[in-house]
């Protein structure tokens, strides 16, 4: 069997090209049609699996960053702004740990302001609109007050909430029920949340502020009824606080600016002489605070004018009158009467005759107009008790002829001058007991402020996603490049043409020494197998046995065309 198949004379040929495919395409189809189906089935998993990858790696490099948009919202209002963001086309996530609304960081600002055009969050925007809304049929007085209770708490949070420092507000109020038949009624009372931006604070100005904000928006709302609470739960307003405390803090207050006025007047005024870094003041102010009131009424006598006179003049005569002590011996009855009553004579030429009692007075009563002020004078507390300054002046600075640079203590006149500047700057008064003193020494140089370092390359916002664009595109070319590339270009690779070397005939074979080295070879990738002479039948037949094992197709091929010669 062996020896007829091998004695078998095929008809001399030539080298003959066996057909191939001519196109990629073609040699692909070819080549897939020779693997088995296990092999077709895992390279069709493998190319699915590298586009898969390619995709997935593209996707991953150019995906923006998502950024929080809104994040204490309730889910009703959640609802709406995920429905609206779907309406909008727009691209979001949900925080797997939140449930946060994220959508990408480019468009954070435009996203919210279209929102805010359809107003939402409803959160931020309850007001009185609660009001317009219908109430629906038979809705109780109960809930209508408790709408507008609503409504107004909305109003206060969006008016606190519009000051700078602060975030977002929310306001609570008590309002007791009022009736004229209680005669002990309950004061309302109001608290106030406030979230602050982060770094930022009130001052006792602010506080006071927003306290008198919301006690006047309320009816009977005293201030001393409303609290303040910040987000982290630190009270504002202080309930103990006394008047004199209050005052004593403005007081505090005036003193500071009063004492910054005065060391920026004198900094001033010495910064073209010295420079505005060579001097240092410090300025110390008393202040009275004492508020005195007082009334003076002052008359001026030197200006008196006579405004009326009355004047009256009295004489009277009458007979003799008791005269002498009044007592028992003035006090006696008179003699007794002599009829005829005989006049005494006179002694010598005249009669001596006794003479009559006269009373005579005189009354004067003048009215004057006299100068007098009354004034009442009110002193305003703040008054300047007494200064003490302080001011210290940086050593002249001198460079020699070599350029090194050195300091020189200051001359006598030019601290007189600068102590005499100071007094007309501060406005000195000795009698108050005001106080200058202006000291020269060299200043220790200032250790320079170290800038803010840059951040590093890879500390950039813009760094990791250049990175992760650059590493998925770098991925995606070693997967093209060093895995998809080689192997199609294995499947599209174009097979050379098989050719069969011309077989001798029998006759021309044999020779003295036997058949002549017969040659069988298929172009293939592999090494070329040789067919050796009659005397290695066994190794020959194994030859072509791994032939039509190793590539089938071209040894079907080439006995078909054996056959084909035949005919």
């Amino acid at each position: 069997m062996a020896d007829t198949n091998t004695s078998s004379n095929p008809p001399a040929v030539t080298s003959e090209a066996l057909p191939v495919a001519s196109t990629r395409l073609a040699a692909l189809q070819a080549n897939i049609g020779r693997l088995s189906l296990q092999k077709q089935v895992g390279l069709l998993l493998a190319i699915a699996a590298s586009v898969a990858l390619v995709v997935g790696i593209f996707m991953w490099s150019w995906a923006p960053t998502y950024q929080v948009m809104y994040g204490a919202v309730t889910g009703k209002e959640k609802g709406e702004i995920v429905a609206a963001l779907q309406k909008a086309n727009i691209e979001y996530r949900l925080a797997e740990n939140t449930g946060a609304i994220m959508v990408p960081a480019s468009k954070v600002h435009e996203v919210r302001l279209q929102l805010a055009m359809e107003g939402l969050p409803r959160s931020a925007d309850t007001g009185f609109e609660l009001l317009e809304q219908n109430p629906g049929f038979g809705a109780s007085e109960f809930l209508e007050k408790a709408r507008y209770q609503r409504a107004l708490e909305g109003e206060l949070a969006r008016t606190i909430g519009a000051l700078n420092n602060v975030r977002n507000a929310r306001v609570h109020l008590a309002l007791p029920k009022q009736s004229v038949f209680i005669r002990n009624r309950r004061a309302p009372s109001a608290s106030v949340v406030l979230d602050l931006y982060a770094g930022r604070t009130l001052d006792p100005g602010q506080v006071a502020a927003i306290t008198h904000l919301v006690a006047s928006s309320i009816p009977n709302l005293e201030s001393s009824g409303v609290t303040l609470v910040d987000q982290r739960g630190n009270l504002l307003t202080r309930q103990d606080r006394s008047q004199s405390l209050g005052m004593t803090e403005g007081q505090f207050e005036h003193t500071r600016r009063l004492e910054e006025k005065y060391i920026s007047r004198i900094q001033h005024i010495l910064a073209p002489m010295i420079g505005s870094n060579k001097v240092r003041a410090q300025v110390v102010a008393e202040v009275d605070f004492t508020v005195t009131e007082q009334t003076q009424e002052y008359y001026n006598p030197g200006s008196a004018a006579l405004r009326s006179e009355q004047m009256s003049e009295e004489e009277r005569t009458g007979s003799r009158l008791p005269q002498g002590i009044p007592g028992a011996l003035s006090n006696q009855p008179p003699a007794d009467a002599q009829a005829p009553e005989t006049v005494p004579e006179a002694n010598g030429d005249e009669a001596q005759i006794e003479p009559v009692p006269t009373t005579r007075s005189q009354r004067a009563t003048r009215n004057y107009e006299l100068d007098r002020t009354i004034s009442h004078s009110r002193l305003s507390p703040g008054s300047i008790r007494r200064l003490s300054v302080a001011v210290l002046v940086d050593e002249k600075a001198v460079t020699d002829a070599e350029g090194a640079v050195s300091t020189l203590p200051r001359s006598p006149q030019e601290l007189a001058q600068v102590t005499a500047l100071v007094k007309e700057a501060v406005g000195f008064n000795a009698e108050r007991g005001d106080t200058i003193n202006v000291i020269n020494a060299p200043f220790v140089p200032a250790n320079e402020e170290e800038a803010f370092p840059e951040l590093s390359l890879w500390q950039q916002d813009w760094f990791w996603q250049a990175v992760k664009q650059g590493g998925g595109i770098l991925a995606i070319l070693l997967l093209l490049l060093g895995v998809l590339r080689p192997a199609f270009r294995r499947l599209t690779a174009l097979p050379e043409p098989v050719a069969l070397s011309a077989i001798p005939n029998k006759d021309e074979e044999e020779s003295d020494d036997g058949l002549q080295e017969d040659q069988l070879s298929l172009s293939s990738n592999k090494p070329t197998l040789q067919l050796s002479g009659p005397h290695s039948l066994e190794a020959n037949l194994e030859i072509v046995r791994e032939m039509a094992t190793g590539d089938s197709r071209r040894v079907a091929q080439v006995v078909k065309n054996w056959l084909v010669s035949d005919v």
